[in-house]
């Protein structure tokens, strides 16, 4: 198994639009993904977090390659798409997650 998080931070300006976004458009893009096996869509809760809001995507792939080629061809994809949507607005961060151990 191999993990990808995804976290988002929206400025505090567009939370209604994020969260239309969330729920649309991000959801079915996420549902359509190929080479992911399990996804959580998560809102981040932190008190370190004074304005805007994060929120992070957990991808679960069955490899590290469907994980590369995912970093490769889809995330640039939704990338553009939230950059072209949203500017600098909304900032997606990627976190490789390489586990050591687990009983996921």
């Amino acid at each position: 198994m191999s993990f990808l998080s995804l976290t988002f931070h929206n400025t505090e300006s567009i939370n209604k639009e994020w969260e239309n976004y969330l729920g649309n458009d991000l959801h079915q893009m996420i549902e359509n993904l190929m080479d992911v096996e399990k996804y959580i869509l998560s809102e981040v809760q932190s008190d370190m977090i004074n304005e805007g809001k994060n929120t992070n995507l957990l991808l679960v792939f069955d490899n590290e390659e469907k994980r590369d080629d995912f970093i490769e061809i889809e995330l640039k994809n939704i990338t553009e798409r939230i950059e072209s949507k949203f500017g600098a607005n909304v900032m997606v961060f990627t976190t490789f997650l390489n586990p050591k151990k687990s009983r996921f």
